[in-house]
């Protein structure tokens, strides 16, 4: 064999034994929408699993404070995905963030407003003149004049106290303000805080706001150059749920040993509720995450008529695409 042909030959075995290794996995940030709840478990557990990994993915869990706070790190590339109330992400949209939701997490909506009985509030006309407290980019707050617009309160009788996002329940506590938004399957932390017998809830759903409201979120910019990365990490992670529904008491297990911080005798519950809002029969059907259009549009529809100062109207398939979901049946009872 001659010398030139020989070394064609070494540089073909070469590069096939290279297709043959392993890439790098790819690095993917996810910005949770807060710290370490229960409604966060899925994403422990398919780390702890190895789900990302098997995947080739690296994934970092950052917390945020809020939704606005994790949208803004998509947005401008800081977190490649995040999790976010879809009702953020419409007026965010409108405003030119190139975002977009590619799938959900709670199928009904967990939006709230807790406070205490000895406020005497019971509707939401009954926050007027009343003091509620919330971090400036909390869902809820950014939501609040829809929901107000909805629902006949006057807005400008309503005041906002900026808090951290720990210390929502130290606000309604110590008597700082009258009422704090926050999702419903956080109960048994402001059962905790309050006292079971003086907490009193509003469920928004319970006042027209039926809307979708957790959900995963990734930038443009992702969707555009690594879509195959955006598919790997929602079935990783929607393993993850289906895994959750399967086993809590596991999934708290490996919570635990990753958050060492959490309390499970308080995530547990809160846990439990956020399960409670995904049996339904659309993700029985067509997989967790998956989105109906109807109802997204319902939900696009209610930002683009009571939320004020939108700069113009979003169009529903703006908002949301199912096209990066691979279908993962929650566990059959």
């Amino acid at each position: 064999m001659n010398r030139a042909l020989l070394a064609a030959l070494v540089a073909a075995l070469v590069a096939v034994a290279g297709t043959g290794q392993a890439q790098a996995p790819q690095k993917i940030v996810f910005a949770l929408n807060w710290f370490a709840v229960g409604d966060h478990a899925a994403y422990w557990v398919a780390l702890d699993r190895g789900y990302y990994k098997s995947r080739g993915l690296d994934v970092e869990l950052q917390n945020s404070k809020g939704s606005g706070d994790s949208i803004a790190k998509i947005d401008t590339g800081r977190a490649d995905l995040g999790l976010a109330d879809a009702v953020v992400v419409i007026p965010r949209v409108a405003q030119g963030a190139r975002i977009k939701i590619v799938g959900a997490v709670f199928d009904l909506t967990p939006l709230n407003i807790w406070t205490r009985k000895d406020t005497g509030i019971t509707r939401p006309k009954d926050l007027e003149g009343k003091t509620l407290a919330a971090p400036p980019g909390d869902a809820q707050r950014q939501l609040f004049p829809a929901f107000a617009r909805l629902n006949g309160v006057d807005e400008s009788k309503v005041t906002w106290l900026t808090i951290e996002p720990a210390a929502k329940f130290v606000a309604l506590s110590e008597k700082r303000a009258d009422a704090v938004p926050d999702y419903t399957t956080g109960q048994p932390f402001w059962e905790k805080a309050v006292g079971k017998d003086n907490l009193a809830r509003m469920p928004w759903s319970q006042h027209g706001f039926d809307t979708y409201s957790m959900s995963i979120v990734a930038g443009d910019k992702t969707l555009g150059e690594r879509p195959g990365a955006v598919r790997d990490f929602l079935a990783a992670s929607y393993q993850g749920w289906r895994d959750v529904m399967d086993n809590p008491r596991a999934a708290l297990g490996i919570f635990k040993k990753r958050v060492p911080d959490i309390d499970v005798s308080l995530i547990e519950p809160n846990m439990m509720l956020g399960l409670e809002l995904m049996k339904t029969e659309r993700y029985a059907s067509h997989g967790i995450g998956w989105m109906e259009r109807a109802k997204m549009c319902r939900t696009v529809e209610v930002i683009n008529s009571y939320m004020p100062d939108m700069p113009r109207k979003v169009g529903c398939d703006e908002v949301f695409t199912n096209d990066f979901l691979t279908k993962i049946e929650p566990p059959r009872r």
